[in-house]
């Protein structure tokens, strides 16, 4: 048995996992009974109080932007860039992986997006994930690199001394970036997906953060969606764009409680030696980045030790994301399935004080974040059969309460671009017309589907269902195509 599988055996719960503890117990259970509770009381109730699911959910998500407004205020005094790095500070080494399977379409543009850094990573390895589709005939005839043996790193092209290429048997994306991992002896990893594309400073960003913070060990750069050019990938992308802004500040304001979690694979950096310490990424995860960070916290928790996870303002790409529905819910069905299979692995952690924050406030939020998207589909559901069956007894003081939920989420939207831009030093100006449209639309379309995802995510998580498959590349390839024309 290797080196990696024994330190994944050792630091995961998965493999060796411990007792539940009645705390943990008691908070999943108390936000499954809270639900049956509410939904109950659509058929003992009257009035506003009918709707009891839709109200909690509401006030659940206000609470939750307060405390992510409260965390951001100071954003509108300062920009909340790096500090400058102090003169003796040797820079760390540091290198990237692309983990591909089938992407000999995107792979020219992230290759490209890298090779074009400012500050060059000290080496780029292609973890070809037994692809079938013409990968390697592109590494080959594009690169002038020699196909390596199975396992093996290729020599460095001649024209990009820093580029090699890894042949591993189709295993899945942790399998590809663990054994990339192994093979490269830099100090900081940067795992980035086949359809990202960095922007030229990204890499300068990461190594400045882990150079002056010794006690870095996982950093997430800041994404941008984009989906394609069609009339239904552009609403997508109207949509998903404001979820990411809305989702880097919350993990924004999570990180300044000490409490980040979320860690995205797609652009993410690691400090080698901590990763590898723990088990490197996890084969039998749906979101392998998400789960490797509840190891690490897990292991500092365990260990006293003062290990630090940060969101780089500073350092942005873009992402391709979903271009049609189905795609998206898959997507979401993929996410939200690994957040459960997470979520029950670590269950010992929740409401546990040797994890700080991170364990009495950050992990029981995510317990009520399980049942979630099955509070809002209620609370939409007896919307619509208030609606059918003519009950404006009930409608009308609900309307008041969504109306006034819209302003508020209005002003949160408002507010969270600006200071997202003040944060990743974007100057363009806010619009308010489609501030306002996003808002009044998104609880009945966009928030539908990602619940609708979600739920479906339960189906992967009970299931056990567990793949990584090639997806349409739409956006970064008309994205950029576009850029260039």
């Amino acid at each position: 048995m290797d080196t990696l599988t024994l330190a994944l055996m050792e630091s995961s719960p998965r493999l060796r996992p411990p007792a539940t503890p009645l705390r943990s117990l008691l908070i999943h259970g108390c936000v499954l009974m809270l639900w049956l509770l509410l939904i109950l009381a659509a058929f003992r109730l009257g009035g506003v109080f009918a709707w009891s699911v839709g109200i909690a959910y509401i006030v659940y998500d206000t609470v939750l932007l307060m405390f992510v407004s409260w965390q951001l205020r100071h954003l509108a005094r300062t920009s909340a860039q790096s500090p400058a790095q102090a003169a003796d500070t040797l820079p760390v080494s540091l290198g990237v992986i692309v983990a591909a399977y089938n992407e000999a379409a995107a792979l020219p543009l992230t290759i490209a997006a890298l090779l074009q850094q400012v500050d060059a990573p000290d080496r780029i390895v292609i973890a070809d994930d037994g692809s079938t589709d013409g990968t390697a005939e592109l590494l080959i005839q594009r690169y002038g690199l020699e196909m390596p043996a199975a396992n093996a790193l290729s020599e460095p092209a001649a024209a990009h001394p820093s580029l090699r290429w890894l042949r591993v048997a189709h295993g899945g994306k942790a399998r590809a970036l663990n054994a990339a991992a192994l093979h490269l002896d830099t100090d900081v990893v940067l795992t980035v997906d086949a359809d990202t594309l960095l922007d030229a400073d990204a890499v300068a960003a990461f190594r400045h953060a882990f150079s002056t913070e010794p006690e870095l060990v996982a950093a997430t750069g800041v994404l941008t969606p984009i989906c394609g050019r069609s009339f239904g990938a552009s609403i997508l992308q109207w949509f998903q764009t404001y979820e990411y802004i809305r989702n880097f500040l919350s993990r924004y304001a999570w990180m300044r409680a000490e409490s980040l979690l979320l860690i995205s694979g797609a652009f993410a950096g690691f400090r080698r030696r901590e990763m590898l310490a723990v088990g490197g990424f996890d084969p039998d995860c749906l979101v392998e980045d998400y789960e490797l960070v509840h190891r690490l916290r897990r292991h500092a928790g365990v260990h006293a030790t003062d290990w630090r996870f940060r969101v780089l303002g500073d350092a942005q790409a873009r992402t391709d994301a979903p271009n049609n529905v189905p795609a998206f819910l898959r997507q979401r069905q993929r996410w939200f399935g690994g957040f459960l299979q997470t979520q029950y692995w670590y269950r010992a952690m929740v409401g546990s004080n040797t994890y700080g924050k991170l364990g009495t406030l950050m992990l029981p939020i995510k317990a009520v974040d399980t049942l979630q998207p099955f509070y809002g589909l209620s609370a939409f559901v007896l919307l619509l059969a208030y609606l059918v069956g003519g009950q404006f007894k009930i409608l009308l003081p609900v309307s008041a309460v969504i109306g006034t939920k819209i302003a508020i989420d209005l002003a949160f939207h408002m507010a969270s671009v600006r200071w997202y831009r003040l944060w990743v030093q974007d100057t363009r100006r806010i619009g308010l017309g489609a501030a306002l449209l996003a808002a009044l639309a998104e609880p009945f379309s966009f928030q539908l589907l990602r619940h609708s995802g979600a739920v479906m995510g339960w189906w992967s998580f009970l299931s056990g269902r567990r793949q990584w498959a090639r997806q349409n590349r739409e956006g970064v390839l008309a994205n950029t195509a576009a850029h260039d024309g």
